[in-house]
């Protein structure tokens, strides 16, 4: 099966968000962390998390971009079981068990999203709509070898 692992090419995601996901993370869309927020609260490192993050399920930091890699069921089960006990501990859920549903259709959305073939990179843009939050995810595509001009190679002597 396929999943959404967070990816980190750089340290941007350290500076731009107030709780970065480490490199290798399962992760899922994370749009629930702004269901309740009021668009003039999100500003700052929240706007940023809300236009653009990817939310990792280890630390619950966000992500720029996120990579599409196998999962196993256990570690399948395993995000699922996190999510929901966040979902309590974060969001007020009652218990684990009236957070699992709710924590499996996050998960099956970012199963979902894993159409293309391993490695793929994937990026988020959220906005505000009059009907709430809109997600759009692209693919994110190494600029073509047209755009780019060698500059050395290695010669054997």
């Amino acid at each position: 099966m396929l999943f959404l692992k967070t990816i980190r090419f750089d340290n941007s995601d350290l500076h731009v968000f107030d709780n970065a996901a480490e490199p290798g993370e399962w992760a899922v869309s994370g749009a629930f962390a702004f269901a309740d927020l009021p668009e003039p609260l999100v500003t700052g490192k929240i706007k940023q998390a809300f236009a653009n993050g990817i939310l990792g399920t280890d630390s619950f930091g966000w992500s720029t971009l996120a990579c599409i890699a196998e999962i196993d069921e256990a570690s399948y089960e395993t995000v699922i079981e996190r999510i929901a006990d966040h979902f309590v501990a974060a969001y007020g859920a009652p218990d684990r068990e009236a957070a699992l549903p709710l924590a499996r259709q996050e998960a099956e959305f970012a199963a979902g999203l894993c159409e293309h073939q391993v490695n793929t990179l994937l990026a988020v843009q959220r906005s505000f709509s009059d009907d709430g939050i809109v997600e759009r995810f692209r693919i994110v595509r190494p600029p073509s070898p047209e755009m780019h001009t060698k500059i050395w190679e290695i010669v054997e002597d």
